[in-house]
């Protein structure tokens, strides 16, 4: 039997141009403009139009404004035909209490690319189920040059103004690099931060995992959290029909005990039949790499790259 992903093929959008509009929004946590200041700087040197969205900068609580405030944004840039690219600021907390208020007819009118990590899942996520939209996993507008140098920006300005595939190759110096199941997979790329996937159980957002290739990755949650959110989407079958796992970075996930993230990792992902590659860098970690998601990947642990159709055409 297909599975409901491979149905509907995913809707890939335009690749950005020189002289294409950005809007740069915050659908999740409050956002630094000394740091969207030098993403500007950046975009705006690869012949993008960055602007920022009316309320990219709004805060409240541990919110960038509320709610009503961060949707708008997210639907006027959706339906604004001038509009080419979406880049979320940042991630933090928050999109995951704004996607059913997308607009996804105007998604689905004029697809457009939509860029982000981290909390930035759950929106993709949400795209995803209400427009078959392929997404772009990596670093968000507010900019730090010391965690994103020159060879991160590269990765992300190739995924969003190119057609080439995208290939990424495990880094022996990522923690998670020991992390591996030898084999080869081809599937769907899905995925991205650990804990918006596992928060997206039994709601309507967690996409079929059947013949996909689930990427994880996650900042500060130590290794028991780590164990738990991976039993969870055991126990509640969204690992059973899964093609492979690429493992990114697992960035500040120690604590006192003496069972590592690593040892967490290879524990619940060795047993379930398929192909395991850790020591991407994707994620919050160094030199995070920019991935398509939502298209057509392999992961090949002989090789130790993960290669993506591109989210653009």
């Amino acid at each position: 039997m297909p599975n409901h992903h491979e149905v509907t093929a995913a809707v890939r959008p335009p690749v950005l141009r020189p002289g294409d509009t950005v809007l740069l929004v915050s659908p999740s946590g409050p956002t630094s403009p000394e740091r969207v200041a030098r993403g500007m700087e950046l975009l705006t040197g690869w012949g993008l139009r960055p602007v920022p969205a009316p309320n990219a900068y709004a805060r409240h609580g541990y919110l960038a404004g509320t709610d009503d405030l961060r949707a708008a944004d997210l639907n006027a840039a959706f339906a604004d035909p001038d509009v080419r690219g979406v880049i979320c600021t940042r991630g933090g907390y928050g999109a995951q209490r704004i996607v059913d208020a997308i607009d996804m007819a105007a998604v689905r009118r004029d697809p457009k690319v939509v860029a982000g990590f981290s909390d930035i899942t759950a929106l993709q996520f949400a795209l995803w189920r209400g427009a078959r939209l392929a997404g772009v996993h990596g670093p968000g507008a507010a900019w730090r040059d010391e965690r994103t140098p020159l060879r991160s920006a590269e990765s992300l300005h190739a995924a969003l103004m190119t057609t080439e595939p995208v290939s990424i190759t495990a880094v022996p110096t990522e923690e998670t690099f020991g992390v591996r199941v030898p084999g080869r997979a081809t599937g769907t790329l899905l995925g991205g931060n650990l804990c918006m996937i596992a928060a997206s159980i039994g709601t309507p957002d967690l996409p079929d995992l059947t013949g996909a290739v689930l990427l994880i990755e996650d900042v500060q949650e130590p290794p028991y959290k780590v164990d738990r959110m991976l039993t969870h989407l055991r126990r509640a079958g969204a690992l059973d029909g899964l093609a492979g796992v690429a493992v990114g970075q697992f960035t500040d996930c120690g604590d006192g005990w003496d069972t590592t993230i690593v040892d967490v990792l290879s524990e619940r992902l060795g047993d379930l039949g398929v192909p395991v590659l850790g020591g991407l860098p994707i994620g919050h970690g160094p030199n995070q790499l920019t991935v398509p998601v939502g298209t057509q990947a392999t992961l090949d642990t002989t090789t130790a790259t993960l290669t993506t159709t591109p989210a653009v055409q």
